[in-house]
């Protein structure tokens, strides 16, 4: 029963958030990126790619592929409502994935004897959330805007998911220890992906564009970052608002039944010997 609540609760809560997701992405990143896309084909490429063989070539991220006509093209949606219909239903899948996360997290701490209202404790969990997946890993590797060179796919996502667990394990240090060491440990772990340091290329991500193109896509690019980050704490603050209605209304009734279940026989193997 709990858990098709908990599904089902999720998917509500998807649909919602996701649907919030797009519109502000349609309204505040796609401009930006449909923008930056004019000056992509401006790009020149370096000597080294240029001189490379026509039927295949090695992008920053070092994923090789190529671009022969007779190679079978991959699919991808065609702009315009297709491509908006696909965005929205990887919102939302993304969203039902959070969501899940976020009542396991909520779950947890009421089964540690949390007394927050449900609202209070989905607003705290999903500051977390954004801090984890957002704000902590953004300051070290920033959002990218077509034709911008970076280094190398692996290593960026290597250094995306060390940032990520190092905040996740910082927020889990406040929320769960119970001394003052809990404050040094949460900046010890956050110092940790910056120690190691965040992967960049040693020259200019925009070297292959001309003095003129070179300074419209640093401004595009300073708006895309605050563009994304508009984004994230849209869905964060959906998140906090519609998780902790679903979570009040559907999940904590069937949670606390199943705990205070499980308490009952405990607390009669207690007083049997009395």
């Amino acid at each position: 029963m709990i858990f098709q609540r908990l599904i089902w609760a999720a998917l509500a809560v998807a649909v919602v958030v996701g649907s919030v997701q797009s519109g502000v992405q349609q309204l505040q990143a796609v401009p930006i990126i449909l923008a930056a896309e004019v000056y992509e084909s401006q790009k020149v490429e370096a000597p080294a790619a240029a001189a490379a063989p026509a039927a295949a070539h090695t992008h920053t991220d070092g994923a090789a592929h190529t671009h022969a006509g007779e190679a079978a093209k991959e699919w991808e949606p065609a702009d315009g409502a297709e491509r908006i219909f696909w965005t929205w239903v990887a919102n939302v899948l993304h969203a039902f994935s959070m969501a899940l996360l976020v009542f396991v997290v909520m779950g947890f701490s009421l089964a540690r004897g949390s007394n927050l209202r449900s609202l209070t404790l989905a607003a705290w969990v999903a500051a977390a959330g954004w801090l984890t997946f957002h704000f902590w890993p953004s300051l070290g590797l920033h959002a990218e805007i077509p034709g911008m060179d970076a280094a190398r796919l692996g290593s960026r996502q290597g250094w995306w998911v060390l940032a990520a667990a190092s905040a996740a394990l910082a927020c889990g240090s406040l929320a769960m220890l119970r001394n003052p060491w809990r404050w040094a440990a949460a900046a010890a772990w956050l110092a940790v992906p910056y120690v190691v340091g965040a992967p960049h290329i040693a020259t200019d991500p925009l070297a292959g564009f001309s003095g003129e193109a070179q300074t419209a896509l640093r401004q595009l690019g300073t708006q895309f970052i605050w563009a994304t980050t508009w984004v994230s704490l849209s869905f964060w603050v959906c998140m906090g608002l519609a998780g902790g209605w679903a979570f009040q209304r559907w999940v904590r009734p069937a949670l606390l039944a199943v705990l205070q279940r499980s308490e009952a026989p405990v607390a009669g193997a207690v007083q049997a010997p009395q």
